[in-house]
């Protein structure tokens, strides 16, 4: 439009012309608006990118866990829940464009260290967690459509965590080096935290990759022991990399009823339902944050049942065919989401990455022998004892809230080590029970999928396949990836038919067995 207008001004004569066009920038200057950029500004949209964004609002921040059994949904069949993965995108990495200006626009050295540490973590993050979903991505040559490469080459998967593994090591460093800086909702721009969060997101990316600790390039173990010896870590969950809420139009809680005049009318009743493979971990061993992820069936409580009764919070199994779950929901008689969810603006922090995850990733690695002088109980346990606080820290004290089975400190401390809960058998038990654990903490928290990358990564939690349901090809498997972007197969496609080819024998499909999940 400005372009059009400038050829206007160039081709038509006459002083009451050109002089409204001379006006014609100030005219259409919105005064609320900022018309220049920094890397404040640019650093703020990444990370809300990466956190508010990626997390999304309503029905989209339940999806993922959907497919990580966490619940069901009423509405209608959702894929996720059945198991379909169609074609992902990669949409998420056009946001490195911006990491190139924002530290270009850096002010002082001490700055742009730490605007070129911000801009090698959400790299990092963006890359595994593109190449997690699919396998083989463009790496070297992504972004880089300003200077040619339209077409980008695809990296191996091994070479992509490789570049990751150095990208977050670049970042440890240049935070150690840099200045606290603006533009960051979560940390205030404190490098000390986002140090913290580099280190321990590099455990994590660590983890995913025990099956190649026999690779001499990546020195997988070598890694992992260093950074726990050597690099500062998160402390406890009031360092999580999470979005905290408030009652701004559009800043609300992503489940909340929307204040007033926001314009949303999405209504969140009567679509979700808590599934066995949330609830029942926690009946098993009396875990009250069941009383504080739910609300009890009034089918119990009119029956007599109270509400501080494990047996008031009946789940269903999300494998059920949909017209049988139909069937519980109109009934009523089931466990639904605690209604603070619903109720609160603010109801808590939402992370995507925890101080729990942390604890829970230095408890497996003690387990499997990685790291050594800590109990792998004293990590679980921490873990354990960060995610009841982070809840009772956030949850008000009323009872429909809690349901009179409040955790105090008492409860707290004591619950990690009660028959149960406490580490014992052999060491894949103990995994077993690390994850399962992890995957209680993060009801309603974690990374996009992240509940289903570590079943597919340790089959654990559980989840029951039901061949009659499940919406994979075949019915026999639960999927393994998602397909390549159709925007690949339009318009980058000699180079993703090579990385199917080389991966896949030429078959892309979600049945097949990416790199990192090969022994």
């Amino acid at each position: 439009m400005m372009k059009r207008n400038f050829l206007i001004c160039t081709l038509i004569t006459g002083i009451a012309f050109t002089s409204g066009c001379k006006k014609f920038e100030e005219i259409n200057t919105n005064p609320n608006e900022t018309t220049q950029v920094n890397s404040a500004m640019l650093a703020s949209t990444m990370i809300l990118n990466i956190t508010r964004s990626d997390i999304s609002t309503t029905k989209g921040f339940m999806q993922p866990f959907l497919l990580g059994k966490y619940l069901t949904w009423g509405e209608g069949q959702e894929s996720f829940q059945y198991n379909r993965l169609g074609r992902t995108d990669f949409n998420r990495l056009t946001l490195l464009r911006n990491i190139s200006p924002m530290e270009g626009y850096a002010t002082s050295d001490a700055l742009r260290k730490s605007y070129q540490a911000l801009g090698h973590f959400v790299r990092a993050w963006q890359f595994f967690n593109t190449t997690m979903q699919v396998g083989d991505v463009p790496y070297s040559d992504a972004v880089k459509g300003e200077s040619g490469t339209i077409k980008p080459k695809y990296d191996t998967q091994k070479a992509v965590f490789l570049g990751i593994l150095n990208e977050l090591d670049q970042a440890n460093q240049l935070f150690s080096e840099g200045a606290n800086f603006d533009g960051d909702p979560i940390y205030g721009g404190k490098t000390d935290n986002w140090r913290r969060l580099t280190n321990s997101f590099e455990l994590h990316v660590l983890m995913n990759l025990y099956k190649k600790t026999g690779d001499a390039d990546l020195k997988v173990i070598e890694r992992f022991k260093d950074i726990v010896a050597t690099r500062p870590l998160m402390r406890d969950y009031k360092d999580n990399f999470a979005l905290a809420y408030n009652n701004t139009a559009g800043q609300n809680y992503p489940w909340s009823d929307v204040p007033a005049g926001s314009g949303n009318s999405f209504v969140k009743s009567n679509y979700t339902m808590l599934t066995n493979t949330l609830l029942a971990p926690m009946k098993a061993t009396n875990d009250r944050r069941l009383f504080y992820y739910a609300k009890p069936s009034p089918v119990k409580i009119s029956a007599g049942v109270s509400q501080t009764d494990y047996a008031a919070y009946p789940g269903v199994e999300p494998s059920d065919a949909f017209s049988a779950l139909q069937t519980r929901r109109v009934g009523k008689d089931y466990a639904d989401l605690n209604n603070r969810y619903v109720q609160l603006v603010n109801a808590e922090p939402v992370s995507v990455f925890s101080y729990w995850d942390q604890q829970f990733l230095l408890a497996e690695a003690a387990v499997r022998g990685w790291i050594i002088g800590t109990p792998a109980q004293t990590y679980y346990a921490a873990g354990i004892i960060n995610s009841m606080n982070f809840i009772a820290a956030y949850t008000p004290d009323l009872t429909d809230y809690h349901h009179n089975m409040k955790m105090d400190v008492t409860y707290i401390n004591a619950f990690p080590a009660t028959a149960g809960v406490a580490l014992t058998g052999t060491n894949e038990q103990q995994i077993a029970q690390i994850v399962t654990q992890k995957y209680l903490a993060n009801f309603l928290q974690g990374g996009k999928y992240f509940a289903w990358f570590e079943n597919r990564r340790t089959g654990y939690p559980v989840f029951t396949l039901n061949s009659t349901t499940n919406l994979n090809t075949p019915s026999s498997k639960f999927p393994l990836r998602w397909l390549y972007p159709s925007n690949e197969l339009s318009y980058n496609s000699a180079n993703m038919d090579a990385a199917v080819q080389s991966q896949y024998g030429g078959s892309d499909d979600t049945n097949q067995i990416m790199w990192i999940l090969k022994n």
